[in-house]
Parts: structure tokens; C-alpha cells; sequence
């Protein structure tokens, strides 16, 4: 199934007291290319998560984001640091015994010579912060089940999109198709206008309808081994049906649709150099144009 480079996923769950949220976004690139953003003490998932992602992908630019946030449980456990106070004040009760006749603290150290509890609750250190040890486990089996569901509808965006185009496309290759019809049927009139225009042209010289019949015959002959498109409408045809067969193919295709364009465009432009005629000159100005849009569309797929 086609898929487009774009796309994007997001799921999000409560598990064992984490709200755990996934986010998979991608852009076009030429090959595969993947960024996670996840907090620093969950690192450890960074290669799991790119090994999931490249599993369901080929090509693109992905960006992974991950936010894991407590929501219920103890969070941590937070104890002061009695020797930290302690030592806070029997610094500050030696200042000011030392400097009672010189300097007094107006405000943090009462007349008791004390500290008040606000001022020692913003002093450093005084708090003793105790995290809990985190199941790396189970953390990450949870992480990898959001992560599954939100890659689930990461990868659904990416085929929705990809049939989209490949509709596009489609029609585009059905109106180039019937382009290639009108060349294939007006391209042979050609040596018959060409000899019917070299015959008038040489009586009006000689001034009679005397003309060598096989000069004439030779001349158009010379002119439609120049003007000749079979071979170029030919191989057009068989890359509109393979471009065909590839946009029902699995995988990724990009590259090898890229490379059909460009042979396409080949073609147009060998066909637009041979036949020197208004209307085939039009004909084929209409098929450059959509097969540029074609490859504006390509440059969006897998």
C-alpha cells in the first residue's frame, strides 16, 4: 500500500500511576531519519523506540516525543537535613555571640538569637530529597505499549494520505495516456502532409506538375525517419504501466517512481524535439506539465 511521508501519531495512557503520552510526527526526507525527545532519566528507550519506528517505516523524517509524568503514588521522599540545620545554627550563634556588641541581625535572628524557621527553609541543603527507585521494567513495557498504538495511527495517517496520492497520480497517468493516443494517431500524417507540402512547393518553383516522384518519396522518407515517435510513445506506455503496477505495490516505492518520472520526462521532451507540429508541440506542453505535477506528488511518498 502506498504511504505518504507525512503523517502523525499521538496516544496516551495511565499506567501503574504514570500518565505516559506518545507523539509520532514525520516530513518528507530521502531517507530515513529519527529524533526523540524523552526526558533524561528514560534515555535508556531512545533505541527501542527508533528500532519500532524503522520497523513500520522506510523513509522520512521522524520525530519521536515522549512525556511520562507521576500522577498518583508517593513521588519522593523529602526529609530535612538535620545536620545541615544544625550546623546553619551554631554558625549563626557564634556570629552573634562574637559580634552582640557590633552587629545584630534585625530581622532573621530574634532577641533569642534564633533563626526563624522561613529563613532556615530557604538556606542550601536543608531539604534531603529522596526519590523513589523507578521498575526501569515496567516503565518501559508501558512506554512500548503507547508507543505501539500511537505508531498504529502514525502509520494509518501515512497510508491515508498515500491513497490520496496515489489517485492523484493515477488520473494524471490516465490523461497522459490519452495524450500519448493523439500523438500516436496524428504523428503518422505527418510524412503525408510533409510530402504533400514538399510536392506543391516544388511545382510552384518549376512552374509545372512535372516533378520527379521519387525525389518527393525520398525526401518524405528522410523526413519520417526523423519524425518517427514510435519507439518514444512505446516506452511511455510501458512506463505509465509500470508506475501502474508499483503504485499497488507494498514498500516503499518513492525512489523507483522518482526515477519513472524522469525517464517520462525524457520521452516528452525526445517526442517534442522530433515532431515540429502546433498541435503535437501543444499535446506535449500538456504532458510536461503533469508529469511535473507527478513528480511533485512522488516527492511525497514512501
Amino acid at each position: 500500500m502506498i504511504r505518504s511521508m507525512t503523517g502523525y501519531g499521538r496516544a496516551q495512557e495511565q499506567i501503574d500511576g504514570r500518565d505516559i503520552l506518545v507523539e509520532i510526527k514525520s516530513v518528507n526526507s530521502r531517507y530515513l531519519e529519527q529524533n526523540v525527545r524523552i526526558g533524561r532519566n528514560y534515555t535508556y528507550l531512545e533505541e527501542e523506540l527508533k528500532s519500532l519506528v524503522k520497523s513500520r517505516i522506510a523513509r522520512g523524517k521522524a520525530e519521536i516525543a515522549v512525556s511520562i509524568t507521576l500522577v498518583e503514588g508517593k513521588k519522593a521522599d523529602i526529609r530535612v537535613n538535620e545536620e545541615i540545620v544544625h550546623g546553619y545554627l551554631d554558625a549563626m550563634r557564634a556570629y552573634n555571640e562574637s559580634a552582640a556588641n557590633a552587629y545584630r541581625l534585625a530581622e532573621d535572628v530574634p532577641a533569642g538569637g534564633e533563626m526563624r524557621w522561613a529563613t532556615i527553609m530557604q538556606l542550601p541543603d536543608v531539604f534531603r530529597v529522596e526519590k523513589p527507585q523507578e521498575d526501569e521494567e515496567a516503565i518501559r513495557q508501558a512506554v512500548m505499549q503507547v508507543a505501539g498504538k500511537a505508531i498504529a495511527a502514525f502509520v494509518s495517517m501515512r497510508e491515508t494520505e498515500g491513497q490520496k496520492l496515489r489517485e492523484d497520480v493515477l488520473n494524471r497517468l490516465d490523461f497522459i495516456g490519452e495524450r500519448v493516443a493523439v500523438i500516436e494517431k496524428e504523428a503518422p500524417q505527418l510524412t503525408e502532409k510533409y510530402r504533400n507540402r514538399l510536392y506543391t512547393r516544388i511545382s510552384d518553383l518549376l512552374g509545372s506538375t512535372t516533378v520527379d516522384e521519387q525525389r518527393i518519396l525520398t525526401e518524405a522518407a528522410i523526413f519520417s525517419e526523423k519524425t518517427a515517435v514510435d519507439e518514444e510513445t512505446v516506452r511511455l506506455r510501458s512506463h505509465i504501466a509500470q508506475m501502474h503496477d508499483m503504485l499497488d505495490e507494498k514498500g516503499s516505492v518513492g525512489r523507483k517512481l522518482d526515477f519513472l518520472v524522469q525517464e517520462m520526462n525524457r520521452e516528452v521532451n525526445t517526442i517534442g524535439s522530433k515532431v515540429q507540429d502546433v498541435h503535437i508541440t501543444a499535446v506535449v506542453v500538456e504532458m510536461k506539465s503533469e508529469i511535473e505535477k507527478i513528480r511533485e506528488q512522488i516527492q511525497n511518498i514512501e
